[in-house]
């Protein structure tokens, strides 16, 4: 993965009080960046994150609101901190990393899976998801795919993933050819590529389109796949921060926050398999 400040993209910024959600901004002074990034943030009263348009997790709803499961959780932590504003920047999943580097960003809650590689370079809080990776397809599955290992099978099937994801990169790895892969840049042209057939299949994480049939495309979870999971990027230097919030992760957890967003509110069906994963070595090795 290439580090460094990423080319211009096209981008939608809001900023709104805590009742949606919370962020943090850092102000461009390099002693500063080490001190406890909550402190910074509570004394500068603003903080800023970057986002995808990747329902349930976060998203701008029409007004520049955030919106979503991790913008929630982020919200709760935020609270204890006393963090009152945000603002969200929407881009692609190849930038959020370079990003968050060159201080565009204060941490990531977008939607990033945790991966040894990604871990390199920025520090992973708990998993606040875990998941398989699924193609959504045309109903009734007309190309009778069971995931990557099918598509890489039969070089005809074409296979939409997110620009930059994980799911790229892991389709290349299980054998599917470049000419197979069509890129996007979000869910819904991934969607809509299958809808119109560019694709017979969009790979994304299981939990990434609620309501599919709604959207006209029906999920294949790939069992084969690894279990992944989602967790909130921070900048390497930034571990007070990072720790600061796998203690509120903790509480969470302990009282039941946590299990209400994730399986109550949100519907994911697996709260019994996130609540025995507790820190990001427990998806990725070398992850701290």
């Amino acid at each position: 993965m290439k580090i460094g400040i990423p080319r211009p993209r096209a981008a939608t910024t809001g900023a709104v009080l805590l009742g949606s959600a919370v962020l943090f901004c850092l102000p461009w002074v390099a002693d500063a960046v080490s001190q406890d990034l909550f402190s910074t943030m509570k004394r500068t009263g603003e903080a800023r994150m970057a986002i995808a348009a990747l329902p349930p997790y976060a998203y701008l709803q029409p007004d520049g609101t955030p919106q979503g499961y991790t913008i929630d959780v982020s919200t709760e932590v935020m609270k204890a901190y006393g963090i009152t504003k945000l603002a969200a920047t929407v881009t692609t999943w190849d930038a959020m990393i370079p990003g968050l580097q060159a201080h565009q960003f204060d941490f990531v809650p977008a939607g990033l899976n945790i991966t040894s590689a990604r871990c390199k370079v920025v520090l992973f809080t708990a998993p606040v998801t875990v998941q398989q990776d699924a193609f959504y397809v045309m109903p009734g599955n007309p190309r009778r795919l069971s995931g990557y290992a099918s598509a890489a099978g039969s070089a005809e099937v074409k296979v939409a993933v997110l620009v930059g994801s994980t799911q790229e990169a892991f389709a290349r790895k299980q054998g599917v050819q470049e000419s197979q892969l069509i890129t996007v840049p979000d869910t819904q042209a991934g969607i809509a590529a299958v809808t119109g057939g560019r694709a017979d299949a969009f790979a994304v994480g299981q939990f990434s389109i609620p309501n599919p049939a709604q959207k006209g495309v029906e999920i294949v979870v790939d069992n084969a796949s690894p279990l992944s999971g989602v967790g909130i990027a921070f900048r390497k230097e930034d571990q007070q921060a990072r720790h600061a919030f796998n203690e509120k992760l903790d509480e969470m957890r302990s009282n039941g926050t946590l299990e209400h967003l994730y399986a109550n509110k949100y519907g994911f069906t697996n709260w019994d398999v996130l609540v025995r994963v507790t820190k990001a070595s427990d998806i990725a090795a070398g992850c701290e």
